[in-house]
């Protein structure tokens, strides 16, 4: 553990790439290959399963550091982070532990086997034997909060140094479901071992985005001067949906959301298109609620993503289907080094052959000319109940990750509405001590109505500069919130707005953000909640 909170502690204090790699190669090379696929497995989202719930360690944490339990709750909002409070307020450790990260997470999975007291125990003693870092990372990992400050591609590009392999061939033999008591790191370093796994997925290949920008449309000379000539490209909306890889491979089906989650049993009306796939099938695509031949909004898709069981009338209410846009393996075959339009051939080939077209639709290419034919069209996408326009340059080949340059993503402007900050509530990490999350409302009458909360999109200047205003306009205290003056106006983007019985206003917001601070507007010229529910007909 020592290693491995030292790894922690020393990507924490670094912004610079190079030397992030730097600090990973170290790592790799110096603790076992147990404790390698360990680190692999947190540092790529495969967290041990949760043992010991947040109320008990809270409770044995106050316990542990013999404070009052006001004392532990004014610590923690002052901190922001439970793991790390906890590991402030306790005493130092008394005697110190050589057990290795894989030893540790070991313990961790049999307190599934232990009643509550043992747990107790085993914490306490675990405390005391740990120094103040060790703690916190420790703590991170038992409360399923751990993250860390360094990109994947980072991490595989590090261990890929070492181990003598291509980053794109190791991005994919750590795809999947795996976990690091049953992968080792001699399976997936060995060459033999990049296809012994029929579910496995391939990396996706993701978009980059052509900015957003304040004006109503993006200039055309800026599209040709960023992507040149328009007969390069090919168009298809932006789908909002549950980007997914659908596979078939040795008479078996599989379904991976892009979080690399195994999806197969959440969407049983596409298994019967799915298996008569030929053999050795793998489509990258969107799955979307349906309805009609017609895809819904996302909100229609929500109700059943996280549920355990899927009801007749769920699957009645929020049908699915797919759009799919790419075919990445055919006839057993890797076929990602083929152009886009070889590959889209291939797609239409499939698609024309399913007897299923209620379920597998394909991507419509969009017909155009020229950019500015394009920027017409793009301003259609809200009445399809898409996000923007693809573009995809035609002889690409299907790469790893977020690649500037064949992939890009033209999404519409946000709607926006002007609103005034009425909450505020302290960050996390590094902004522990600053007001970063913020509710804003806007007016119903003479009453503000609180409809969205957002904490990004602010410069660190205009977030201390809001701070400071906070901190000497609170009104009321509740908690970590803070009831503000009402007098600050921002401008909140967001790409869509629906009904919604549980939120005050009426409304719920999808990716609301702060797009400006409005220092031009006094609080009574903020929107109102009519015009906010006019955007609902958008």
């Amino acid at each position: 553990m020592k290693a491995f909170a030292q790894l922690f502690l020393s990507l924490d204090e670094t912004n610079k790439t190079n030397e992030k790699v730097r600090i990973l190669k170290d790592y790799f090379i110096n603790v076992p290959d147990t404790d390698k696929m360990h680190m692999l497995a947190l540092f790529t989202g495969r967290k041990p399963k949760r043992q010991i719930n947040t109320t008990l360690m809270r409770n044995w944490a106050i316990e542990a550091s013999n404070i009052p339990a006001w004392l532990f709750e004014e610590s923690y909002h002052v901190v922001g982070d439970l793991a790390e409070t906890m590991s402030l307020l306790m005493p130092q450790n008394t005697i110190s532990s050589n057990k290795t990260l894989t030893e540790w997470i070991a313990e961790i999975n049999t307190l599934g086997d232990k009643n509550e007291e043992e747990r107790k125990l085993w914490l306490m003693d675990s405390w005391a034997m740990l120094d103040g870092q060790e703690r916190f990372v420790f703590n991170k990992i038992l409360t399923g909060s751990f993250r860390v400050g360094v990109s994947q591609s980072l991490v595989i590009k590090a261990l890929a140094d070492v181990a003598g392999l291509e980053p794109a061939t190791l991005t994919h033999r750590i795809m999947g479901s795996w976990m690091p008591e049953t992968y080792h790191y001699k399976q997936l370093v060995e060459e033999q071992s990049a296809g012994d796994n029929i579910s496995r997925p391939y990396p996706f290949f993701l978009a980059y985005p052509i900015q957003e920008t304040s004006e109503k449309q993006r200039s055309v000379e800026e599209l040709q001067s960023t992507l040149g000539d328009s007969s390069d490209w090919q168009a298809e909306w932006k789908w909002d949906g549950i980007r997914s890889q659908m596979i078939k491979r040795d008479g078996k089906i599989f379904i991976w959301s892009r979080g690399e989650d195994l999806a197969t049993e959440k969407f049983p009306e596409l298994h019967p298109f799915l298996n008569a796939l030929p053999d050795g099938t793998v489509l990258d695509g969107e799955i979307l609620s349906f309805r009609n031949g017609l895809p819904l909004p996302f909100n229609v898709l929500q109700t059943r993503i996280g549920r355990k069981n899927l009801s007749k009338k769920i699957l009645e209410e929020s049908p699915v289907a797919v759009i799919a846009y790419d075919c990445l393996e055919y006839a057993g075959e890797d076929i990602r080094t083929k152009t886009q339009s070889e590959r889209r051939v291939i797609l239409e080939r499939l698609h024309a052959a399913t007897p299923y077209p209620e379920v597998f639709n394909i991507s419509v290419m969009i017909d155009f000319n020229t950019w500015a034919e394009l920027a017409a069209k793009r301003e259609q996408s809200r009445a399809m109940i898409a996000e923007g326009i693809m573009l995809k340059r035609k002889n690409a080949a299907y790469q790893v990750g977020r690649r500037r340059g064949d992939w890009w993503k033209w999404k519409i402007d946000p709607l926006s509405v002007d609103a005034v900050m009425i909450y505020a509530q302290k960050g996390h990490g590094r902004r522990a001590d600053l007001y970063t999350d913020y509710t804003f409302a806007v007016w119903d009458g003479d009453k503000l109505v609180p409809f969205a909360k957002a904490y990004s999109g602010l410069t660190d200047v205009e977030i201390n500069k809001v701070d400071n205003f906070i901190k000497r306009n609170t009104i009321e205290k509740f908690g970590p919130v803070r009831t503000v003056k009402p007098e600050l106006v921002f401008e909140i983007g967001f790409e869509g707005i629906n009904r919604s019985t549980r939120h005050k206003s009426g409304v719920a917001l999808r990716f609301p953000r702060i797009l400006r601070w409005r220092h031009d507007k006094p609080k009574e010229e903020a929107d109102t909640l009519d015009s906010l529910k006019a955007l609902l007909g958008e």
